[in-house]
């Protein structure tokens, strides 16, 4: 599909995306939106309206958010990698939407291997803008042959993929690392599957000396999920059943209509 990208219901000028191109104060959200309907909408709503509470002084109602996508969706593909992109111009009492439609994005097919960084965003609650720190280290991860990074803190505490929250395996508990990270819309998904299959989750404290104890690891997003083969240098079973169970729970989460 040829890329899309309006500010508040109208084509990008120059003028228009100077804050943005000129600045980095805002934060977003990306779905998949598939026929026009996109994984826990909801959870999408509330994180623009919260953040946009917390960096601008006053929430983001839902209906604007979810026409503002339809108009940039309309005549074009139903399937897209929508991003919904929050800041305020200078001078302005409100906030603006940026939105950008592209081509649809789906999980990776194969295992990844993370390298851990020292590294942990600031404010890491928001999904805000200025992802320098991901996409630097991202790169150096790849350059070093890995597929990505994971982020981690003091005393190697690990907090969340460069781009996607990172789950341990340990029988039938999915493990979240209880440290600074994004509580991502694919994370919020998954959860809400997991006790029809018997399943838990539990946030503790994941230092990189633990990842070797547990059954598996997943990175998750609103891309999917997918699994992790190795961390640093710690191989991890990517084929375990209950890789393959996560993946089919995420992928039966209902769509909700934009």
């Amino acid at each position: 599909m040829s890329e899309r990208y309006e500010i508040d219901g109208r084509p990008v000028t120059a003028e228009a995306v100077l804050p943005l191109a000129t600045g980095n104060f805002g934060h977003f959200t990306a779905m998949q939106v598939r026929g026009g309907a996109a994984r826990g909408l909801d959870l999408h709503l509330g994180r623009l309206d919260s953040a946009t509470r917390e960096l601008f002084g006053g929430g983001l109602d839902g209906g604007r958010v979810r026409e503002a996508i339809r108009h940039a969706l309309a005549g074009g593909p139903a399937d897209a990698s929508v991003r919904v992109v929050v800041f305020r111009p200078a001078g302005a009492v409100d906030v603006s939407l940026l939105v950008a439609a592209r081509a649809p994005a789906e999980a990776p097919r194969e295992p990844q291997s993370l390298m851990s960084v020292a590294y942990q965003r600031p404010a890491a609650h928001l999904k805000h803008l200025g992802g320098f720190g991901q996409a630097y280290f991202g790169r150096l991860a790849r350059a070093a042959g890995f597929d990505d990074a994971l982020l981690t803190g003091p005393g190697g505490v690990v907090s969340e993929g460069a781009v996607a929250n990172i789950g341990f395996l340990s029988g039938r508990t999915l493990v979240w690392p209880d440290a600074p990270a994004l509580e991502g819309t694919g994370m919020g998904v998954l959860e809400r599957r997991l006790a029809d299959a018997g399943l838990r989750a539990e946030r503790r404290t994941v230092r990189l000396a633990d990842v070797g104890g547990f059954d598996a690891a997943v990175l998750v997003n609103s891309w999917g999920v997918w699994p992790v083969c190795r961390i640093d240098d710690t191989v991890l079973p990517s084929g375990a059943p209950g890789v393959a169970e996560l993946i089919r729970l995420y992928a039966g989460a209902p769509w909700d209509v934009v």
